[in-house]
């Protein structure tokens, strides 16, 4: 018996031994180990730049591509001038490296420009307000009445605000919440709503805009919940809708509201109670260039006449723009407007003005307008230009668009088959009744020719 324990007992210990040589070498698992202890974990690597001082500005166009030749250009414009039913042509090809008038024809006639025009208004907001101002809308208090005041921004939310929208970017009920907690504090729980939209003046639509033109553009007010539109098309007061969407967002909050909306005046030493901002107006000239928005074309129109100190309706939006452009050293003979988006068929503007105005986007020296070209329409790609140009010109042409009952046209650049970027501005009017769209149809095969010639 004592043999047969002392052979357990030995076997056991060698059962032991071999145990703990596996944990060991890390076959099976246990707390031994023969690996050498790991290193202490190297410091995350620096990263070296390099020497001296970058770039102020990203490299231009290629100044080496070929430029094409001016009587190829000729011949493209002769086809586009002898398309049926046309009307009158503008017409300006300029090189965007250097400058050069590649060709011109009847470039300086003023035509109704439709919304080619809003390029005209981008570049005045761009240089007049910058790329990061945002517009405010905020609530004072004025003895019991809590004032809305409008501060120019008419793509607020009915609701909750996105912060990575551009439409809906600030809400009317995040600026009731605000406005009640502060309220609140003050032991303040039943109150008016009044209405402050004296930011904009004059009447509400310009000269010449009316009947089916109503339904592309709402009256211009300094606040709306997206632009005032509505399921039938664009509400009549859409500052008042707005100020009644607060007013029960308000409620909603936990503050008695009394009686109905009604428009006031904010006094200057009223009270500040909560406030909200739109997107940069960057993103919000974006917008208005992308999805060719009248509404926001006459707005930003009326903010440069604010920034100015004109007056900010119809006649000063417009001389401030053209003022605008004429500090920037734009060409602007021959140029007048009634409004700021190009919705009127009064408006008369020059194709040179539009290449002028592009050219100038373009030149390094003016970082300001340096979001004008990129935030124009992409052939076959996005905005107004999403089902437009799909072949050679898809994404080598940015442009605006522009299209009314007797005209149409396209202004901005491309990039030709050699990899030259060039500027232009075609302008038909007079086109015959129903010829809207051959007329586009012409100018867009004009286009598809420049993007596949090398032209020389």
């Amino acid at each position: 018996m004592a043999r047969r324990t002392l052979v357990a007992t030995l076997a056991a210990v060698v059962m032991l031994a071999g145990y703990g040589v596996a944990d060991a070498a890390d076959v099976v698992p246990g707390p031994l180990t023969t690996r050498p202890a790991p290193a202490d974990p190297a410091p995350y690597p620096r990263v070296a730049l390099p020497s001296g001082a970058p770039a102020e500005t990203p490299p231009g166009p290629d100044a080496d591509a070929p430029v094409p030749s001016a009587a190829a250009l000729e011949s493209l414009a002769a086809d586009l001038r002898a398309t049926p039913g046309l009307g009158g042509l503008g017409l300006v090809v300029a090189d965007a490296v250097t400058g050069e008038v590649l060709v011109d024809d009847g470039g300086d006639v003023a035509r109704i420009p439709a919304s080619s025009l809003k390029i005209l208004t981008a570049a005045a907001a761009l240089d007049a307000l910058g790329t990061t101002r945002t517009l405010e809308t905020r609530t004072v208090l004025d003895g019991d009445t809590v004032v809305l005041v409008g501060g120019g921004d008419v793509l607020l939310a009915a609701g909750d605000g996105d912060p990575h929208a551009v439409v809906g970017h600030a809400g009317l009920a995040d600026l009731a919440r605000q406005t009640a907690e502060r309220l609140t504090a003050q032991g303040v729980r039943r109150v008016a709503v009044g209405l402050d939209d004296t930011l904009f003046s004059g009447p509400p639509h310009a000269p010449g805009v009316s009947g089916i033109d109503l339904d592309y553009v709402m009256p211009i007010q300094p606040l709306a919940v997206d632009t005032g539109r509505t399921r039938a098309g664009y509400s009549t007061d859409p500052a008042m809708d707005a100020a009644t969407a607060f007013a029960a967002a308000l409620a909603d909050a936990g503050v008695s509201v009394t009686g109905e909306v009604r428009r006031t005046r904010a006094p200057a030493g009223a009270g500040p109670l909560a406030a909200v901002a739109s997107a940069p107006s960057g993103q919000v000239v974006r917008q208005m260039l992308k999805t060719s928005d009248n509404t926001l074309a006459e707005v930003l129109g009326r903010l440069v006449a604010v920034e100015r100190g004109a007056a900010p309706d119809f006649e000063g939006a417009t001389s401030a723009v053209l003022a605008q452009l004429g500090e920037l050293g734009v060409n602007t003979t021959g140029v007048s407007l009634t409004d700021a988006s190009g919705l009127g068929a009064a408006n008369r503007v020059t194709a040179t003005a539009l290449v002028d105005t592009l050219l100038t986007a373009l030149d390094p020296a003016r970082t300001e307008l340096h979001a004008l070209v990129p935030s124009l329409p992409v052939a076959h790609l996005d905005g107004t230009l999403d089902d437009r140009l799909p072949g050679e010109a898809a994404g080598r042409v940015r442009a605006k668009t522009g299209t009314l009952l007797a005209a149409s046209s396209l202004s901005g650049t491309v990039v030709t088959a050699d990899g030259r970027l060039l500027v232009f501005s075609v302008l038909a009017d007079g086109l015959t009744e129903g010829g809207t769209l051959q007329g586009r149809q012409a100018i867009d095969a004009w286009a598809e020719r420049l993007a596949a010639c090398g032209c020389r």
